[in-house]
């Protein structure tokens, strides 16, 4: 694993937590809000990812998402991993929703409390790379 393969993953992160940002900020109608959902699903996954290839990076080798989260806080690249198993949830959850209620709940989720979460942690991984 080369630093430069790190440095890509967090470069696509912050791409794509740029228009979850955006999705989140404009979403009104259902639809817009689903589409900001589903940039939730995209980000999550690259955030993830991210995480795993930073881990290989440091020698530390994950399969999983709840891995990954879990081996980043132990080493420090998170400073929550609940927050983050929870995101795990609704990103899994996201995928089978079937009611309007349940999609404005983790809209909501990713609104007020993801969102900035995901800020917040993706200036620790480039602080710490």
């Amino acid at each position: 694993m080369k630093k430069v393969e790190v440095l890509l993953a967090i470069e696509r992160l912050e791409r794509a937590l740029g228009k979850l940002k955006e999705g989140v900020k404009i979403a009104k109608t259902d639809i817009e809000k689903d589409g900001a959902i589903q940039r939730f699903e995209f980000t999550f996954e690259l955030f993830w990812k991210t995480l795993k290839i930073i881990l290989q990076y440091k020698g530390i080798e994950v399969r999983a998402p709840r891995t990954a989260i879990k081996e980043a806080f132990k080493v420090g690249l998170i400073d929550d991993d609940e927050i983050f198993l929870d995101m795990l949830e609704d990103r899994n959850l996201t995928s089978h929703i079937y009611d309007e209620a349940t999609a404005e709940e983790v809209f909501e989720r990713i609104k007020k409390i993801y969102t900035p979460s995901l800020e917040k942690a993706l200036k620790m991984l480039e602080e710490r790379v």
